[in-house]
């Protein structure tokens, strides 16, 4: 959602989206692997490098977010009064997104 905004001629250059971006992508892709690699243990997989690979892309996943939130802070505020509600529609997918990690997390805490 947040790149459509690059699309839209009133928020193409929407203060915070760019820079949001640069932590968006990467926490996305640690995301995606933590829970793949949560998948593989709960189907039986036991190499120890998919546990380091799960929590590594835990860790990371969180320190990106942290800097994805500010950016949607930083969209929010800077968006016209029209687009602010869909930036918070932005904001409760990354809430969402947020949730799976934590619970990828817990389940790490299960199993350790």
């Amino acid at each position: 959602m947040s790149t459509q905004l690059f699309h839209i001629p009133e928020t193409r250059d929407l203060k915070g989206n760019a820079e949001m971006h640069t932590h968006l992508v990467p926490a996305s892709y640690h995301r995606i692997t933590a829970t793949g690699s949560a998948q593989r243990l709960l189907n039986g997989e036991r190499e120890p490098s998919i546990l380091k690979t799960l929590i590594t892309c835990i860790q990371k996943a969180k320190q990106r977010d942290r800097n994805v939130r500010t950016g949607l802070n930083v969209m929010r505020n800077a968006a016209t009064a029209s687009y602010k509600p869909f930036i918070e529609n932005i904001i409760r997918w990354q809430d969402d997104a947020e949730l799976h990690l934590q619970n990828a997390e817990q389940f790490v805490m299960r199993i350790t």
